[in-house]
């Protein structure tokens, strides 16, 4: 009589893990990092500072570092941004003469009594206005942000 085989069920199980659950862990990753998975309406803008040294155009002669996170909620059934600094203790504001397409796209006017926000326009989730040889913030993508604030320093040119 020959003798039979029996499967390892545990060696089984992790090899299947491994097939299924590392390709979803990075697909859910991947789509995290590139901000397309948020709260519904909301964009958020990462910027970064120039530490130790100073800009120049689009160039930091020093290292770079994380600074604020700016959010903004659109909504396009009352066509209204709401907008906050991540963890700031300065309150929200609200623009109100809007037209909002979606998260990505919407302009407003400045007419409350509050702050302005960093933007008052978005194009493809890009702010509009912050074009030109001196701009007033200095954005980067969400992945390249959380590793900033991870203490992972890549090249300037790989930002």
């Amino acid at each position: 009589m020959g003798s039979m085989v029996i499967p390892n069920q545990p060696a089984m199980r992790l090899k299947r893990w491994i097939a299924i659950g590392l390709p979803a862990i990075a697909l859910g990753t991947l789509i995290w990092s590139s901000d397309k998975i948020s709260y519904d309406g909301e964009r958020t803008i990462y910027t970064v500072a120039c530490q130790d040294g100073r800009w120049e155009g689009s160039h930091c002669t020093g290292r770079l570092k994380p600074a604020e996170r700016y959010r903004f909620r659109a909504s396009k059934s009352r066509q209204e941004v709401l907008y906050w600094t991540v963890g700031a203790s300065t309150p929200a504001g609200k623009y109100t003469d809007c037209i909002v397409k979606d998260r990505g796209n919407w302009s407003c006017k400045n007419t409350s009594d509050r702050p302005e926000a960093i933007t008052h326009e978005m194009v493809g989730g890009v702010p509009a206005d912050n074009n030109g040889p001196n701009p007033r913030f200095y954005a980067v993508p969400k992945w390249k942000w959380w590793l900033l604030r991870a203490g992972i320093y890549l090249s300037e040119a790989d930002y």
